[in-house]
């Protein structure tokens, strides 16, 4: 068993990470249609744990987060691993992706806590309590 664990970052410092290092990869784990339609932290790749049609995990999400990094520099001795940012829509299938990541030996994963929309509010609404959006951070949409 790994001795790494997932770390936890808010949006804020998911973003200021992104910012602080460009080796870091932030990779927005909802399915294609999220990623498109209700929109997506700027830069972000997508890379689904989970997606349409049959909503079971992606057998390939650790080969395509491999790849990812491998196109990039992903590690060296003085800097350490790139970071690795997770995000979903409210933090619960970037927890599962990272986890996986990290069962598989990748040592600096991170999970965005609330997620691009966060929970739901009182009247089942997203973006009003929490996450990537409601904190008012750089984000797109197709």
């Amino acid at each position: 068993m790994s001795e790494h664990k997932i770390k936890s970052l808010s949006p804020e410092q998911a973003w200021e990470l992104t910012q602080k290092d460009p080796r870091s990869i932030l990779i927005d784990v909802r399915s294609n249609m999220e990623f498109l339609f209700i929109g997506h932290p700027k830069g972000a790749i997508n890379i689904p744990w989970i997606d349409e049609p049959d909503w079971v995990i992606n057998p390939h999400f650790v080969a395509e987060v491999r790849k990812v990094i491998l196109g990039g520099i992903s590690c060296d001795e003085e800097a350490g691993c790139a970071p690795v940012i997770l995000i979903c829509r409210s933090g619960k299938r970037s927890l599962h992706a990272g986890e996986k990541l990290i069962e598989e030996g990748f040592t600096n994963v991170y999970n965005v806590l609330e997620g691009f929309e966060g929970e739901l509010d009182e009247n089942h609404h997203r973006s009003s309590l929490g996450g990537w959006r409601y904190h008012g951070l750089p984000w797109e949409q197709c």
